[in-house]
């Protein structure tokens, strides 16, 4: 989970204004402090740091006077992106682009590098506790855990994940009319992905914990019903769900500048949307 200046976002950066030139490049970031921004990535409660990016992007000098913009969500960064879209999109997003993210969720926290503290302290505090009131307020990962076999709890504590995927009775319509403003949504799965547990969460696919069977969007209840917009997109073929070689967000050049000429080029310069 990277920090904003990260080079490797940078790089990123780099490649898309480079594939098309003039584009503007802005990184989110949830504290102009880098380190600090990095923690956020594992400690923070998603709803008020989405809050502060809708402000940020809302008032920024620039992409608050763009008519539209594209975004590019990398793993976690994918569900919070799309969270934006449902709860604020001021400014509107036209294309979003997701990279190994978590639509679905995730059934396990998976492991930290030896050396990684800060990911260290918020999976010691997720052992055990990941449905209390402090750990979902607090921890971001805790904030899109969701295993099929205890659906009960997650429905019921989830800070997060349910509310922004309208699982609970309630369906907010303002998610589902937002998400069809999107001019294409488009949803990256890394084919040898052992970080996102399971993989297939990136497509919104459902996989059992105890069989492995998995359970793909179309054939779910939030697709059948239509509680984010997502059978819209797809019978007007705004919706794309891609794969790509490798590990998790193991994201080459090659796929990358595919990526940028097709999702974030205007189609008078060859790409999909304008």
């Amino acid at each position: 989970m990277a920090r904003y200046d990260a080079d490797g976002l940078k790089s990123v950066g780099d490649l898309a204004a480079a594939t098309n030139p003039g584009t503007y490049i802005y990184y989110i970031r949830l504290s102009d402090d880098p380190s600090a921004d990095r923690t956020a990535t594992f400690f923070g409660n998603l709803t008020l740091q989405l809050q502060e990016v809708c402000t940020d992007l809302a008032t920024h000098p620039i992409l608050s006077t763009a008519p539209a913009i594209n975004a590019l969500g990398i793993s976690q960064g994918g569900q919070f992106l799309r969270a934006y879209v449902e709860r604020c999109n001021t400014p509107l997003v036209a294309t979003l682009v997701t990279l190994g993210s978590q639509h679905n969720g995730i059934s396990d926290f998976g492991s930290c590098a030896a050396d990684d503290w800060v990911c260290q302290s918020a999976f010691a505090l997720l052992k055990g506790n990941t449905w209390s009131r402090l750990v979902q307020s607090r921890v971001v990962p805790a904030q899109f855990y969701r295993d099929p076999e205890e659906l009960d709890a997650y429905l019921e504590n989830s800070n997060f994940l349910a509310d922004v995927n309208n699982e609970r009775g309630w369906k907010n319509g303002t998610y589902r009319e937002n998400m069809k403003k999107l001019e294409r949504f488009a949803m990256y799965v890394f084919d040898e992905d052992k970080t996102v547990v399971p993989k297939e969460s990136g497509w919104f696919s459902e996989v059992n914990t105890t069989s492995g069977n998995v359970t793909r969007l179309q054939d779910r209840r939030m697709y059948v019903e239509d509680w984010l917009g997502l059978r819209w997109l797809d019978e007007e073929k705004r919706l794309e769900f891609r794969s790509a070689p490798g590990g998790h967000v193991e994201m080459s050049d090659d796929l990358l500048i595919d990526l940028f000429k097709r999702y974030f080029r205007p189609r008078s310069k060859g790409g999909l949307d304008g």
